[in-house]
């Protein structure tokens, strides 16, 4: 036991010298970037330009003076992405001196050239009618638009496919109100109400009450 104590005295002041040094390993290859972003041609600031580490996945974006600041680590690659600009990669020097670094990135306009469009108006709503009427679509889209829109299918896509933001929040209005509405008695029983039998029958008749393989 007398041999057990100073071991572990020992073991634990190494293991604390090591954190300290890993610490401090760390600590001097944290860099605070900050700068401002601006255009090439003329000096304007840009704002909400994506400013994003490569290869990791903290960012920032810059405000409406184009100013930006974030940590980042000696040697990582910083990205400068907006639409409308070309892309620039800046790597963050080695040798900084201190825990700052601060710079002026200037980006290039991007301009793509789109091909020309041309839009013409029908001239009466007859025409447009008569040419809406005359179009002649292939039959394989027709077929592919009545498989997709058959009874059958549409009622399998609703029992697999999730229910979407405007339908999840109108089941949950509508249980709520019901259970509101009732608050304090006893819910009605349906096994008299001839409107829930019909409904039960053409659910029955649908195949709602199938088993699912």
């Amino acid at each position: 036991m007398k041999r057990i104590i100073p071991l572990f005295i020992i073991s634990f002041f190494v293991i604390c010298s090591q954190a300290n040094a890993q610490f401090e390993q760390i600590k001097d290859s944290v860099v605070q970037l900050y700068g401002v972003v601006m255009t090439a041609d003329s000096l304007q600031a840009i704002p909400s330009v994506s400013i994003t580490i490569k290869g990791g996945r903290r960012g920032t974006i810059t405000n409406d003076q184009g100013v930006f600041s974030i940590v980042v680590m000696k040697g990582d690659k910083v990205e400068f992405t907006s639409i409308g600009y070309k892309p620039k990669l800046v790597e963050v020097p080695r040798d900084i001196e201190g825990n700052q670094y601060s710079v002026v990135q200037l980006m290039v306009t991007d301009t793509q050239y789109l091909p020309a469009t041309i839009i013409r108006p029908r001239p009466t709503r007859e025409q447009f009618e008569r040419d809406f009427v005359n179009t002649q679509i292939p039959d394989d889209d027709l077929e592919i638009a009545r498989r997709n829109t058959d009874e059958q299918t549409r009622r399998a896509l609703m029992n697999i496919l999730p229910a979407d933001g405007r339908e999840a929040a109108n089941y949950t209005l509508r249980k709520q109100a019901q259970r509101y509405s009732y608050a304090g008695q006893t819910p009605p029983i349906n096994l008299m109400n001839p409107v829930a039998w019909a409904e039960f029958i053409r659910a029955w008749k649908r195949g709602d009450f199938k088993s699912k393989k």
